[in-house]
């Protein structure tokens, strides 16, 4: 029997030649496991531990968008970050530090005036006084106020629930102030919507059954010290911040899950547009143009 001669080696490209997989993000590493939702070659540094086998970084991402952010009862997310909360305490110190530097010139031009507002229809009083503090002190207690509550209110109700309710809480301490503070009374700072988060605070503690005696002591305390002989607080912003705050923090907070965002967005618009039509009224007995 003659022997037959050996076969030469298969080189790669030949038929019968077997191709080593390189992983699909990295063409010049050879690996032999593949992602177990798109089947692609992967290597180590690529893979990601999944329920069974592994996937990549692109399945991955992909998953984890399908999936569903858990909400809080309000509506809003449990990982939320709290932008609104960051940008309104930057806008007041940006507005502070302006301040200092034109000499408290923004106040007379800014803040709460009854005459400025009803005379010269200057109603961009009603928020912008909501962003000038009177000095170090004020600033400092409202900001911590808003670092302390905002954050999880925030988290709470949702960004843009929260920025309703700060504003709405700031221009109804405002618009309180057009119907009860004096033609020579020029009231700043942003107590009215800090009453507001304080007030949501409450509704949210009574909504979760939470203790909430402390928030009770610390509220009792601040409208001890706003009605304090000679404070020189402005009652009507604190009083009407607080009880537009607890309104709007209610409609949220008992909003039906069923209809959750509509009654929410309604009640919302809602309580703007009664606090519009209190200025708009306000105005006309101010100017004598009430029919």
């Amino acid at each position: 029997m003659s022997a037959q001669p050996p076969m030469p080696p298969v080189q790669p490209g030949q038929p019968g030649a077997e191709t080593v997989p390189t992983c699909y993000r990295h063409p010049g590493r050879e690996t032999y496991v593949r992602c177990q939702r798109c089947d692609r070659p992967i290597c180590p540094d690529c893979m990601r531990e999944a329920a069974v086998g592994h996937q990549c970084v692109e399945c991955v991402q992909q998953g984890s968008h399908a999936v569903r952010q858990a909400r809080t009862v309000f509506g809003g997310s449990i990982v939320a970050k709290p932008y609104v909360t960051w940008i309104v305490l930057g806008l007041n110190l940006l507005v502070f530090a302006a301040e200092m530097l034109t000499g408290r010139g923004l106040s007379g031009e800014y803040g709460m005036s009854v005459p400025a507002v009803a005379l010269f229809d200057q109603y961009y009083r009603m928020i912008t006084a909501a962003f000038l503090h009177a000095g170090m002190l004020h600033i400092a207690l409202n900001m911590w106020a808003l670092f302390m509550l905002g954050p999880y209110l925030e988290q709470a109700f949702g960004h843009l629930r929260f920025a309703g309710l700060y504003l709405l809480s700031a221009l109804g301490g405002s618009v309180m102030g057009y119907w009860f503070d004096a033609p020579n009374v020029l009231s700043i700072g942003a107590s009215g919507a800090i009453f507001g988060l304080f007030g949501a605070i409450f509704v949210v503690g009574r909504r979760l059954n939470l203790d909430i005696r402390p928030m009770i002591a610390l509220l009792v305390l601040n409208l001890v010290i706003t009605f304090w002989p000679g404070a020189g607080i402005s009652w009507t912003a604190h009083i009407g911040g607080l009880i537009t705050g607890v309104l709007v923090a209610g409609a949220i907070a008992y909003a039906p899950k069923n209809s959750r965002t509509m009654v929410q967005t309604l009640a919302l618009a809602g309580m703007l547009g009664v606090l519009l039509v209190l200025v708009v009224v306000r105005t006309a007995v101010l100017t004598g143009t009430m029919i």
